[in-house]
């Protein structure tokens, strides 16, 4: 496989086309508009917004990864970089120290790219940017040094579905892999647990544009490298409105590839939340697969 080859679009990185999008992303920092928040500080001096990140790429931890999804863990793992800060505020958080605490340290682009070939290097089948919304122009630009050195394997856009449909549309192309949450099928349910009171709406039209651009998910040889994967995390009494969420689903294609997911733990800041202070029942999660299987969807993990 060769990275940025386009059976309709030629090379990206060949043509140039990848530097016009990075100036376009790096544009958007100047009065910061990468996202639906559009805080509209000037990034680029340092100023931060929601995500309280400015000019500088942060990251927690990078490594292969063996707990994502079987199709981009393979035998060699998915080659993780967690990127420090996001731009939602889920009160319950998994990676609440990463997310909301800005646990990690800044990284130059250049080593950015670096740390891209040593994952590659390891066996690792993929790169997979977790929560990397808010620093897109940054990470394109690494990508762009990393492809000089020799990178090759797929790229995933990891995110937790809070994006404007304006920014996904630049990078057509730049991403192979396109894996974002639906975390919710209310807008209430957003605003109350993660402070995005028009989530629903954003994170529909991002993935659409997301769908559009790489199609369902295509595996090879038991590898993902191509396609959509959407991940829904079922929180208990029906926090997430997964009945809403699997609808849009099915509206995309049957053959969507879903994973529905049942780790959620009570964690983060949810002290004045007492629905959140409980795992989800076995009852709760099946029947949010058997939702699934109601509507048609054919590649539902785990299997239905």
């Amino acid at each position: 496989m060769i990275k940025f080859v386009s059976e309709k679009d030629g090379c990206l990185y060949k043509d140039g086309r990848i530097d016009r999008i990075i100036e376009r992303l790096y544009r958007l920092l100047e009065s910061c508009r990468l996202c639906p928040r559009e805080c509209k500080v000037n990034r680029l001096e340092d100023n931060k917004g929601f995500c309280r990140s400015g000019k500088d790429l942060i990251i927690s931890s990078y490594g292969p990864h063996f707990g994502e999804e079987r199709p981009l863990v393979g035998f060699s793992g998915s080659g993780t970089i967690f990127l420090t800060n996001c731009n939602l505020r889920c009160v319950y958080c998994q990676n609440y120290e990463i997310s909301h605490l800005g646990i990690g340290k800044k990284v130059k682009i250049e080593d950015m790219a670096e740390i891209m070939i040593k994952l590659q290097n390891m066996g690792c089948h993929n790169i997979n940017f977790v929560t990397p919304t808010h620093f897109l122009p940054q990470i394109v630009k690494s990508v762009g040094y990393a492809i000089k050195r020799g990178l090759n394997i797929p790229l995933i856009y990891n995110s937790g579905g809070y994006e404007k449909v304006e920014t996904i549309k630049l990078l057509d192309g730049v991403f192979d892999i396109y894996m974002p949450d639906i975390k919710y099928g209310s807008n209430d349910m957003a605003k109350k647990y993660s402070n995005a009171p028009d989530y629903f709406e954003r994170c529909t039209d991002a993935v659409r544009e997301m769908h559009r651009q790489v199609g369902d998910l295509k595996i090879e040889n038991g590898i993902a490298y191509k396609g959509l994967l959407i991940r829904h995390l079922v929180l208990p009494n029906g926090i997430a409105g997964s009945d809403k969420v699997l609808k849009f689903v099915k509206s995309l294609s049957d053959n969507t590839f879903i994973n529905i997911m049942d780790q959620y733990r009570p964690y983060g800041d949810i002290s004045e939340y007492n629905e959140l202070k409980r795992r989800i029942t076995k009852k709760e999660f099946y029947e949010v697969l058997n939702l699934a299987k109601k509507y048609g969807l054919k590649r539902v993990y785990p299997t239905v």
